[in-house]
């Protein structure tokens, strides 16, 4: 007789897929939480767009850099209004006001470029030192997102491939487009530099999100730390209420 209680292979399976699907969709949400997902993305393409047009028309530093800095606050207060979270926002205005301020004094346009590239090529650099190291940076940033700290580290190895493999990912795409953009500072004019850097805003960040989920939905599940400190607390005020009622 067939046993009820026990699952049939086909619930199984289901039961696998569902848990696999879940698991996706938790990679997928908790990587738009840490990079902003899409709009910030374009909150952070737009403004350099909006400083090459205008300077590609006017050929005045000044007026490309105030108005890349004003819809860069226009697009952080639009995001105070709706209640979202305000840390793509900032990062996004400190970036676009310190390349303003530096096109501005120093006088020429390429520099509104030049912190961010900067930090682009240090990115690369600390990813790539950071997957060396086994501290790989992705595991850093991403660990918090999923309640696992640094339990990868040593309870989950298999996570620690996974943000190995993204680390390395993210450091060698960046790189790559600091390979491009930097020549073109040295030896192209702003408006080259400019478009290209418009043109490698989304797409290389758009890749490096894609390879991070396609480690991270085959790696084992996250280990929730923090869920396991409020067991213990609970456990422990039971253990408490026990001895104080004996």
């Amino acid at each position: 007789m067939p046993s009820y209680d026990k699952p049939t292979d086909q619930q199984e399976a289901t039961r696998d897929a569902q848990g696999g699907a879940d698991s996706r969709a938790a990679t997928e949400a908790a990587l738009f939480e840490a990079f902003g997902g899409v709009r910030g993305m374009v909150e952070t393409t737009v403004p350099g767009l909006v400083f090459v047009a205008i300077y590609t028309v006017k050929r005045d530093i000044h007026v490309a850099a105030i108005a890349a800095l004003g819809l860069s606050l226009l697009l952080g207060v639009a995001r105070l209004v709706r209640k979202d979270t305000l840390k793509h926002a900032f990062s996004g205005v400190f970036g676009v006001a310190f390349g303003a301020v530096f096109a501005m004094m120093s006088g020429d346009a390429k520099n509104f470029y030049l912190p961010g590239m900067l930090y682009t090529l240090g990115l690369a650099v600390g990813y790539i030192v950071s997957a060396l190291a086994g501290y790989p940076l992705m595991g850093l940033i991403l660990g918090p997102v999923f309640k696992e700290n640094l339990s990868w580290r040593t309870r989950n190895p298999g996570r620690k491939v996974a943000y190995t493999k993204a680390s390395w990912a993210w450091g060698l795409i960046l790189l790559a487009k600091s390979a491009v953009l930097f020549p073109l500072y040295w030896w192209g004019d702003v408006t080259q530099l400019g478009w290209v850097k418009v043109a490698l805003g989304i797409p290389p960040m758009l890749l490096s999100v894609y390879l991070t989920w396609i480690f991270l939905s085959k790696a084992p599940p996250p280990i929730d730390v923090f869920a396991e400190m409020e067991a213990a607390e609970r456990a422990e005020r039971e253990r408490e209420a026990e001895a104080t009622a004996r």
